[in-house]
């Protein structure tokens, strides 16, 4: 009962933040058929696309898992795949935008060659993460959710990665590094820049 009852509490808390974000986008210019026009979305996506959202579209709540899917098969959600997850799922554009945006896991563009996330919870503050993301930030000259100039990084934030007593933690491409200092960071990195 109580699972239910917090499940639609949640539901709801999700909807009225799309809501919220449905009316600032459409103040803003930002829902307009340009903005999803699918002239750079290739085939081979947008048959991706298609494929997934039909296999979710009979399950309940398929929204979430949908985009999951999409962004593990392409690495991100293309803009160009929001109107067609919304006409799959008879669920309007801001929607299914309003859920992109408002998750940060989810990317709105292509990462680099590997994803590299840095586990910021509690248990990795307490063991000095703020100096391995702040040697992160500055050896690959960018900020979270920033790609480095080579192309073979992107860095973002994860808010607990499993593996607090071995903290700082960070993830690269879904291989765990645990008590990672800056200079073992350059180690790992250097690694995975030879990597093909």
């Amino acid at each position: 009962m109580w699972a239910a009852d917090t499940f639609r509490y949640e539901s709801r808390v999700i909807f009225l933040r799309m809501q919220a974000a449905q009316r600032m986008q459409l103040l803003h210019g930002a829902l307009t058929e340009d903005r999803y026009s699918m002239s750079v979305f290739d085939e081979t996506q947008a048959q991706a696309v298609d494929a997934l959202s039909a296999r979710f579209a009979g399950i309940p709540g398929p929204l979430l898992p949908l985009l999951r899917a999409v962004q593990d098969e392409l690495g991100f959600i293309p803009s160009e795949a929001i109107p067609r997850i919304a006409e799959a799922l008879n669920l309007s554009r801001a929607e299914v935008y309003g859920v992109v945006s408002f998750y940060h896991y989810f990317r709105q563009h292509a990462p680099g060659r590997h994803v590299v996330q840095l586990c910021r919870a509690e248990a990795c503050q307490a063991m000095n993460s703020e100096s391995t993301e702040a040697h992160a930030k500055n050896s690959l000259g960018i900020d979270y959710h920033g790609t480095s100039a080579d192309g073979q990084f992107t860095l973002e934030a994860a808010y607990c990665l499993g593996n607090c007593a071995a903290g700082p933690s960070v993830m690269i491409d879904n291989k765990l590094y645990g008590r990672v200092t800056p200079e073992r960071l350059d180690q790992i990195l250097a690694d995975w820049r030879t990597r093909q």
